[in-house]
């Protein structure tokens, strides 16, 4: 009974060693199975990450007394970010109806790399926003108004009084930019930035063969402070000269003193820009001829806040702001705003305002008019 017995475990065991092994060898045919079937993707693919944004509006003015209203779909943007190594890169694609002659109402926007590996020199190039005023390089939703500022589109590059068509404050060309002396806690306390750029907005090569150069620097005395000025030299070419009927460069001589404070949901700012160099018969629309009588100069300042009635969800803002175009009261465009910023979520947002125009370019007894503007906007 007992060598039975025995016989039997003998048995059993040799069975179970049997399968395990049938099992394991299984288990190891199948791992190297999805080992083969699976694509190990490069670190670089990894880190792309695809986000976007849209913004929805409506808008009525009662200018000239023709009321005008209409719903509009103001901006979409598509952006592919990544990382390579000690490079960061942006991709990003603009729709909008906003155009003027020769704009496509789809086109790139940016296209950039960037060197990254020390806070205190960082080179990027490519496609992107010039190196110039605080109010450029900020993102159209939290901006958080009806648009940017009257003198940042005139004299920043997003409608240029050169003619030059919108370009969203962007340029082609080389920047370098760092952050220098950190205090105790980190916080570094002075920042420059230099560009090189074509000096003809976006998708456009060099005219003339002349590049423009715009400066920066600022200090950051306390948290959420920045005093900071700027400087551009540069040109449009190719432009028509009406007089002589001939083509030459159109000069681009620029500065910005800029002070904002931000943090906490508290958002105050002011800017005043001021520009030397003919325009063009029409701002932003692509049109190369020169106007001689609007002069070679103008300017013009903004000053806004936002402040949270409800942390997180509900802010209050007022903006006053004049853009002259000729340096003189009689071209001067002046609007004093007030509205409101609602949050659903974090990528949701409603923002409605209104504004009380005078504009003096406009005949006597029409230089005054209202504007209402609402904007649904959403990131993803």
């Amino acid at each position: 009974m007992t060598k039975r017995f025995f016989s039997m475990m003998v048995l059993l065991a040799s069975m179970a060693i049997t399968v395990s092994a049938e099992t394991l060898t299984e288990v190891e045919e199948v791992q190297a199975t999805q080992e083969k079937a699976s694509i190990e993707l490069p670190a670089w693919v990894k880190n792309i990450k695809f986000s976007g944004y849209g913004m929805l509006q409506y808008q009525g003015e009662d200018k000239n007394n023709s009321h005008s209203n209409t719903f509009n779909l103001r901006l979409a943007r598509f952006i592919l970010d990544g990382k390579i190594g000690d490079f960061d890169w942006r991709a990003q694609i603009q729709g909008t109806n906003a155009t003027g002659p020769g704009q496509p109402t789809v086109q790139l926007v940016d296209l950039y790399a960037e060197w990254r590996r020390y806070p205190e020199f960082k080179i990027r190039a490519g496609q992107f926003k010039r190196a110039f005023t605080f109010e450029n390089p900020t993102h159209p939703i939290t901006q958080g108004w009806k648009a940017y500022a009257d003198v940042i589109n005139r004299l920043s590059g997003f409608g240029d009084r050169t003619g030059e068509r919108s370009s969203g404050g962007r340029d082609i060309g080389i920047q370098f930019a760092g952050d220098l002396f950190p205090n105790a806690n980190g916080r570094r306390l002075f920042h420059y930035q230099i560009g090189i750029y074509n000096g003809e907005g976006v998708n456009m090569k060099d005219q003339d063969n002349r590049k423009d150069i715009i400066g920066g620097i600022w200090v950051m005395p306390i948290a959420g402070m920045r005093i900071g000025a700027f400087g551009w030299t540069g040109s449009r070419g190719n432009m028509l000269d009406p007089v002589t009927g001939t083509t030459r460069s159109v000069e681009k001589n620029r500065y910005c003193l800029s002070i904002e404070y931000d943090k906490d949901e508290y958002t105050f700012r002011a800017e005043y820009l001021h520009s030397q160099g003919w325009g063009a018969a029409a701002a932003a629309s692509n049109v190369r001829e020169i106007d001689y009588s609007k002069g070679d100069k103008a300017d013009g300042w903004y000053v806004f806040g936002i402040v949270p009635l409800i942390k997180g969800k509900l802010h209050a803002k007022a903006r006053y702001q004049t853009y002259r175009n000729q340096k003189e009261w009689g071209s001067s465009l002046n609007q004093v705003e007030f509205g409101l910023n609602y949050h659903f979520t974090k990528n949701l947002e409603l923002h409605a305002e209104y504004a009380r125009i005078n504009d003096r370019n406009l005949a006597d007894g029409k230089h005054n008019y209202n504007m209402i503007d609402v904007e649904l906007d959403f990131r993803f």
